[in-house]
């Protein structure tokens, strides 16, 4: 009787702690990455960060380059 009680309850356990579980799925992201910029960029300043701005967007320096970012 004792072992069918906590077979009852080990199952039902493992049958709702599985149903909370979720897919998390990571999308690699989309960011191009520019070794050089042109010469004829602008340095600006916003909010004490500096940004490089060319062609109506703003870039930001990283090890690896310049990359695209949103003000």
């Amino acid at each position: 009787m004792k072992t069918a009680f906590y077979f009852i309850l080990i199952l039902l356990f493992t049958t709702t702690a599985s149903s909370c579980a979720t897919t998390v799925k990571n999308t690699p992201s989309k960011v191009v990455v520019i070794k050089k910029l042109p010469r004829t960029h602008k340095i600006v300043r916003i909010k004490g960060v500096r940004y490089y701005k060319f062609n109506g967007k703003h870039y930001r320096k990283t090890r690896k380059g310049y990359v695209v970012v949103r003000v």
